[in-house]
């Protein structure tokens, strides 16, 4: 198998992070964010919501 196909639906979240600061975060879903095909969005949960 030479590819991965995956459908990827709007408003999925693909991937979640717990435990390090926001700034290293963002830093890591902006370096995963440039090696996907498909235009991405930085959401933050606010605790207790």
């Amino acid at each position: 198998m030479e590819y991965y196909i995956a459908e990827i639906k709007p408003g999925k979240v693909l991937y979640e992070m717990d435990g390090v600061p926001e700034e290293l975060a963002r830093e890591a879903f902006e370096l995963a964010a440039a090696k996907l095909p498909i235009p991405t969005t930085f959401v933050v949960r606010q605790v207790g919501q």
